[in-house]
């Protein structure tokens, strides 16, 4: 018997239809005033099911999803993985910071050879998102490796900087660079030169994601490898300058730039250097590194491959083994919800827009590529359009919602997971009128899929991952600010049974810790007639 395989729930029932599991990517549960896109959007569909006797709130950020704290956002890689583990593992932020703090990554292979190049006199280029977010990366990781290239005698240190404004304010890019520059300028002593070199914002420059658009690697590989592209004399002067050329951009959005000096980019990347992606989430950083490591490579002309020693903060695909260097081991998410239900012989139907199509699947199987069982499994991806999301806030939702009936249909699959990104992808942009459209789109989707699951007798689980279209804006100072990063709301968890063959109760958790998605594995058990592992966190429902 596979070890993996699950035991029956006794007193269940079985029905013909599906489970039928929609993430609404960033629908939160906010403040419902006029801050709140969630609550301003006309949802008659969520209205209904947000008073549904099976709705509880669950903990979508934080130590609940294995942040360092509670003041730390969550966000869609962490949230799938947690959902689709069905317990809590430390995640990227956390494992860096424990490393940096610990003295491991400075003593790991990875580090030591970037030494050994910058010892050498090889540069040491580190390439990162330039925030405090802790979504992708963190500014403070950044600044101890600085600190460390210094106390370990590296002469030339350049630093690629990706500006954020999408997970903290969007116009915030300065707030990080300039007191960069001056920490860059302190250390440029005793025959170190250490300066920023290239940039640029992260929607448009190097972290592209699951292939969208690989000209976005393009333009960053440009800047950072090649010294191609719009010349400042610095990072801030670069910022400056785009500001008063166009007041409307954000940040995430701001042309790529190259810094010089003399007529000459101060930093390129050449032979004998090392590089080092300083992102520990890696949906956004995989690609750079294939254009660093892979030797057949098709998506750009790169026009010139230069043989340094590459590292990625963490491995970003465990099974592909991209990069194939890293300074951090990643977690080690073993034993996910996906694996048991192939042991048990439940098929699945895995679908979503290009934007969230590796959260159903690399990041739900514990950032894991591929099938675990192709007899069993069937993912399905809708392409992506390639405009900013304000200007399309339905997205995909209709083509994903037709495919998914369509699946409900054909009767096919016991157990169906979805994603709608509209709530997060067009949340990040910060405009209001979008934002509302993006929810009503999804809701219109819940209106067309809802009657499918019905009239097939299963089951509807509808979540989020993490809140973001439920704060639009701040106010401080009585200053309102667009809001484009994630929140700290807790998510709805709504369980529509359409089976009529089982009657289930909200389960007397512990409510002294909030229940969160890693109860969520658990409970999807629950509803498909089996006992739960027991590593997994408890299940929010039992049987009456």
């Amino acid at each position: 018997m596979n070890k993996f395989a699950l035991k029956k729930l006794e007193g269940y029932m079985p029905f013909p239809g599906p489970v039928v599991c929609v993430v609404m990517d960033g629908v939160g549960i906010g403040r419902r005033d006029e801050s709140d896109g969630v609550y301003l959007a006309h949802t008659p569909v969520l209205d209904r099911l947000f008073v549904e006797r099976l709705f509880t709130r669950l903990k979508a950020h934080g130590t609940a999803v294995g942040m360092p704290s509670d003041a730390d956002m969550g966000n869609s890689e962490v949230g799938h993985n947690t959902l689709g583990a069905g317990r809590v593992f430390p995640q990227g932020a956390k494992l860096v910071a424990d490393a940096i703090a610990d003295g491991s990554l400075f003593a790991g292979k990875g580090w030591k050879t970037i030494m050994v190049h910058g010892k050498k006199g090889g540069a040491v280029h580190l390439i990162g998102l330039i925030s405090d977010g802790n979504v992708h990366s963190h500014i403070d990781h950044l600044h101890a490796m600085l600190d460390q290239c210094a106390k370990e005698g590296v002469a030339r240190v350049r630093v690629h900087a990706l500006v954020d404004g999408r997970d903290v304010g969007e116009k915030s890019a300065l707030q990080y660079i300039e007191p960069l520059e001056a920490r860059l300028k302190t250390l440029s002593t005793d025959g170190r030169d250490y300066r920023i070199a290239s940039g640029g914002g992260r929607m448009i420059t190097t972290m592209d994601r699951y292939n969208a658009d690989w000209s976005i690697v393009e333009r960053g590989w440009k800047a950072h490898v090649l010294g191609v592209g719009r010349r400042y004399p610095s990072a801030s002067d670069a910022i400056k300058a785009m500001y008063a050329e166009d007041p409307r951009m954000t940040d995430q959005y701001m042309e790529s730039f190259v810094v010089e000096e003399n007529g000459k980019p101060v930093g390129t990347i050449e032979d004998g250097d090392a590089v080092a992606f300083i992102n520990f989430r890696g949906d956004r950083a995989i690609e750079l590194s294939l254009a660093f490591e892979q030797e057949a490579f098709a998506h750009f002309d790169r026009v010139r491959r230069p043989k340094v020693f590459y590292a990625g903060m963490m491995q970003y695909d465990g099974d592909l083994k991209v990069p194939a260097n890293f300074l951090v081991p990643p977690p080690t998410i073993r034993a996910t919800l996906g694996e048991y239900l192939c042991a048990s012989g439940v098929t699945a139907f895995a679908i979503s827009e290009t934007q969230k199509f590796g959260h159903v699947t690399y990041f739900w199987n514990g950032n894991k590529s591929g099938y675990i069982d192709p007899k069993l499994e069937k993912y399905v991806e809708v392409p992506s359009d390639r405009v900013p999301f304000d200007q399309r806030p339905w997205m995909k939702a209709a083509e994903i919602t037709d495919e998914t009936i369509a699946a409900v249909r054909g009767g096919k699959h016991k157990f169906i997971r979805l994603n709608y990104p509209n709530g997060d992808m067009v949340g990040h942009t910060g405009i209001p009128a979008a934002i509302r459209i993006s929810v009503e789109a999804v809701d219109l989707g819940l209106s067309r899929l809802l009657p499918a699951i019905e009239a097939a007798r299963g089951i509807a689980v509808i979540l989020a991952d993490h809140g973001n279209a439920d704060l639009m804006f701040t106010d401080a100072k009585g200053k309102r600010e667009p809001m484009v990063a994630h929140t700290l709301n807790p998510v709805p968890f709504i369980v529509k049974d359409y089976s009529g063959a089982n009657r289930f109760r909200l389960t007397d958790l512990d409510r002294s810790v909030p229940p969160g998605l890693s109860n969520v594995a658990a409970t999807l058990c629950t509803l498909l007639g089996f006992r739960a592992p027991e590593e997994f966190d408890a299940s929010l429902l039992a049987l009456e």
